[in-house]
């Protein structure tokens, strides 16, 4: 397998700027997800990588080896399309045989191979059918299937289930990781999708207008992010983002949010104070709102404006002055538009950002 390095990469179309200064090193065996909006610039890094695209400035180095003047046939890696891009004319077993007999592999070992890599992702009964009389899923396990049968250093994929339904999105999830941990083999996957970030990924790197904003693990781009646009994308519903004042009247530190306060810990606005923060945003996602039916310390008096049924739990937005706040409910737990409730912030799920900078302050409370 193949450690993948990215150093200091730059590509311009043009005069558009769509990859700036990334560095990455994506670890032997790893499954990276290159995450952020259409446009951001993970596809033309994922493409970069692949050889499919020239980078303007940089390097791009496997096992140590630079590549960036290589073509993509001398890379040893393989590539997966959003679209299936199957030889429609070819059976499932001659587009799985197509790159084994490509490279002149002897007849035995192309079927060895080929069968092999049917039985491991579940097409073995397909593999006498064209690509016409496949469902969307099964063409996508022919694709990666294609891409797995010459073992190739690193796997790369274009957000390969993208256009399948909602079930099948899920079933391929557990089908991608599964060959992943199987194969033991070096995966980048580029979505828009969190949730397929969230449950794929080992690092998880979040991408926007082409630069790196955060990269680690699932739990701390969720749970740490390192800034404005990170808090704001991971995560469904979005996080709570609001301009915040701090206030200390009569011995209690408070947070002012859509003119409403709520009780914080009083080394709030030491560690605020310390950093010399003109405009500050609170960021807290919606279980961190905590809501209840009876007055308790430090709650204070909010309506329902609305409520989405989840299934196993509900989102309420609360009016809070003439702002919402969105919090996380057990299921029925709001009985409608209007209902006064109590609501409280947790401060050990609360983020603190520079409003001028976008970064986190870094507080945490927990």
């Amino acid at each position: 397998m193949a450690e993948i390095r990215l150093e200091n990469v730059q590509k311009y179309f043009g005069a558009v700027h769509v990859i700036r200064e990334v560095s990455l090193t994506v670890k032997d065996r790893e499954f990276c997800v290159l995450l952020g909006p259409s446009g951001c610039g993970k596809t033309t890094t994922l493409r970069a990588i692949a050889g499919l695209e020239e980078v303007s400035e940089g390097r791009i180095l496997i096992n140590g080896k630079p590549v960036q003047n290589l073509h993509a046939s001398d890379r040893d890696i393989a590539f997966v399309f959003q679209l299936y891009a199957l030889y429609p004319h070819l059976t499932v077993f001659e587009n799985l045989a197509f790159p084994l007999r490509a490279t002149r592999i002897p007849d035995a070992e192309v079927r060895k191979s080929v069968t092999s890599v049917a039985e491991s992702i579940g097409i073995t009964h397909l593999l006498k059918l064209r690509p016409g009389a496949l469902s969307g899923g099964d063409m996508q396990r022919v694709a990666i299937g294609r891409a797995l049968v010459r073992r190739p250093k690193a796997l790369l994929m274009d957000e390969p289930i993208g256009a399948l339904d909602a079930k099948l999105r899920e079933q391929m999830r557990t089908e991608l990781k599964r060959l992943h941990l199987e194969n033991g083999s070096t995966s980048i996957y580029v979505t828009h999708d969190q949730v397929e970030a969230m449950s794929l990924a080992d690092t998880v790197v979040v991408m926007h207008d082409g630069v790196l904003q955060q990269v680690g693990s699932p739990s701390d781009v969720y749970l740490r992010p390192a800034n404005l646009f990170v808090a704001q994308f991971i995560g469904s519903p979005v996080m709570n983002i609001a301009d915040a004042q701090l206030r200390d009247e009569a011995g209690k530190a408070s947070v002012l949010v859509h003119g409403a306060a709520f009780e914080v810990p009083r080394e709030v606005l030491a560690a605020v104070s310390s950093r010399q923060v003109k405009d500050m945003a609170l960021g807290i996602r919606p279980e961190g709102v905590l809501i209840s039916h009876e007055e308790t310390a430090g709650a204070r008096s909010v309506s329902v404006h609305l409520i989405q049924p989840y299934g196993p739990f509900d989102i309420v937005d609360l009016n809070v002055g003439s702002q919402t706040l969105r919090a996380r409910t057990p299921s029925g737990f709001a009985s409608g538009k209007g209902q006064q409730v109590w609501a409280r912030l947790d401060t050990t799920q609360a983020h603190f950002f520079d409003k001028s900078s976008g970064v986190s302050l870094g507080l945490r409370l927990g």
